[in-house]
Order: C-alpha cells, then sequence, then structure tokens
C-alpha cells in the first residue's frame, strides 16, 4: 500500500493579513478598554524617565496612535506573508518589533508620552498569527514542492 503524501494548502495573503490584522487591533482595543495598555504605556514612561519624575507635556494624538497601530499590523502581516523562507519572515518580525520599541526613546526626547505599546501589542500578536499561518500554507512566494515519484505512476 503507497501513501500518498498531500503538499500543503497554498496560502493566500491579502484576506489572511486582513484578517490577522484586524484580529491584532482588536487584541489591543480589549486592552485598551481593559486598561492594561495605559499600564504599559505607564511603565514605559518610567523605564523612558530612567527613574526621574516622568512629566511629557506633550501626547501624541489618538487617531495617530490608532493609525500606527493599524498600519503597522496589517504592514507586518502582508510583509511577512509575502517573504520567502521561515528565517526571513523571523528577521522581518523581530526588526519590525525592534523598530516599534525604539519609537519610545524617541516620542520620551521629544517630550511626548512614549505611548506605543498599542502598535507593539499589535506587531506581536499580528507577526505571531502570520507566522503561524505561514508555517501551515505554502505561500505563493515558497519554492514549490518536488512532484512526488508515486503520481507519475
Amino acid at each position: 500500500m503507497v501513501t500518498r503524501i498531500e503538499p500543503q494548502q497554498a496560502g493566500q495573503v491579502f484576506i489572511p493579513a486582513a484578517s490577522i490584522a484586524a484580529l491584532g487591533v482588536l487584541l489591543v482595543a480589549g486592552l485598551s478598554v481593559l486598561g492594561i495598555q495605559d499600564r504599559c504605556d505607564q511603565w514605559l514612561a518610567q523605564l523612558v524617565a530612567q527613574g526621574r519624575v516622568a512629566a511629557f507635556p506633550k501626547s501624541l494624538p489618538v487617531w495617530a496612535i490608532w493609525l500606527a497601530t493599524v498600519g503597522f499590523a496589517f504592514g507586518t502581516s502582508v510583509a511577512i506573508l509575502e517573504v520567502a523562507g521561515t528565517w526571513r519572515r523571523l528577521i522581518l518580525w523581530f526588526t519590525t518589533l525592534i523598530l516599534v520599541a525604539a519609537w519610545a526613546p524617541v516620542l520620551g526626547l521629544a517630550a511626548h508620552v512614549p505611548a506605543v505599546s498599542a502598535p507593539f501589542i499589535a506587531v506581536l500578536w499580528s507577526g505571531i498569527c502570520a507566522l503561524l499561518y505561514a508555517s501551515q500554507h505554502r505561500m505563493a512566494v515558497d519554492k514549490k514542492p518536488a512532484p512526488h515519484e508515486d503520481e507519475t505512476r
């Protein structure tokens, strides 16, 4: 008896990326409603202030934070699904996480409250979900599997 190994399903990009990004933004919205996001931003402000009294006279508009959250969540998921290879996907995800986290001291230097927890959480969640999706599907940019010898018989 010959067993056939079925190749992974071909994965799509836009619809899963939009779904993954929407779930990331929904997670951030839920954490915001619970007050966890605000506590993360306060902890981050204390970290940026290096133990001194964190007095940031300016704050970013709420719409700008949410626009960055949606943009980074969607951009991360699309980019991960459009890149070939797990190693490259991981590097892209970690680089995006570092890029978002690096904005906290920049905003602190500009006397803005370093409110980057929302985009960071969205990138973290979107990256995890996109990596899992890409591991379960053969993406268009991945190499096609070699034909099996059993299929030619």
